[in-house]
């Protein structure tokens, strides 16, 4: 693995604490994953999948042990600084969408922007333009209710990589979604790593979803079961998301 754009988990250790209890959701935890790749994270709930994305994602810290994502030590970053490399490295997909209702599809992914030194007419075009890439660019003037949840959650895929982000974190993307729009949404994270070489680290309960990885990497008790390689899904090359 190339240590410069994977990431690398050693010896990750993460407790929480719950009315006077203390939870080891993470154990000693090593994983090495590599650039380029898409990796589904299965395991029962408790397992630490979540709490995996939000130490890779710079969302949290670990209690121990070392979170190095494309050549940075997390650890080693002031909370500004860990806020300025979240900004520029790791695009999020929630479950929940997690978009304003008050703004457009186009304000919503313009977001992740207004603290770059891009000008207002460059942020447009860079959402106008990840807004097309998932098969929005005419949708961009409508607001979330105006969306179907499929169409929402597309809409918050060009949020997580207007930013041009190195890793990009789903946590259950499809767990919302019926079947045909969870298609839709999964044929797009396919092209997102086979056309632009993203990282692609995805939460999921569904193995249906994990089909579409190349990796599967299955934790229990906050430890590695193990890591299954798979042939995904082939994706459209050249066709969006409808």
């Amino acid at each position: 693995m190339s240590q410069q754009n994977g990431i690398q988990l050693r010896q990750v250790t993460k407790t929480y604490t719950r009315g006077g209890e203390t939870l080891r959701v993470l154990d000693e935890l090593d994983l090495a994953m590599e650039a380029g790749h898409f990796y589904a994270l299965m395991g029962p709930s408790g397992s630490g999948k979540t709490t995996l994305l939000n130490l890779i994602g710079a969302l949290d810290r670990p209690d121990s042990g070392e979170v190095i994502v494309a050549g940075e030590d997390l650890a080693r970053l002031s909370r500004s600084e860990l806020s300025d490399w979240r900004a520029g490295n790791v695009g999020f997909v929630f479950q929940g969408f997690n978009l304003i209702p008050v703004l457009s599809a186009l304000e919503n992914v313009m977001l992740p922007l207004a603290l770059t030194p891009l000008s207002k007419k460059e942020r447009r075009e860079r959402a106008e333009f990840a807004l097309d890439l998932v098969g929005l660019g005419d949708r961009l003037g409508h607001r979330p209710t105006q969306l179907s949840g499929g169409q929402e959650q597309r809409c918050a895929i060009a949020r997580a990589v207007v930013t041009d982000p190195t890793v990009i974190l789903a946590d259950e993307p499809t767990g919302d979604l019926d079947r045909d729009s969870a298609d839709q949404v999964l044929e797009l994270l396919r092209r997102l790593n086979a056309e632009l070489g993203k990282t692609i680290l995805m939460v999921t309960h569904d193995p249906h979803a994990a089909e579409s990885a190349q990796r599967v990497v299955r934790l229990d008790k906050g430890r590695l079961i193990g890591i299954e390689q798979r042939e995904p899904a082939a994706a459209s090359m050249t066709e969006g998301a409808s």
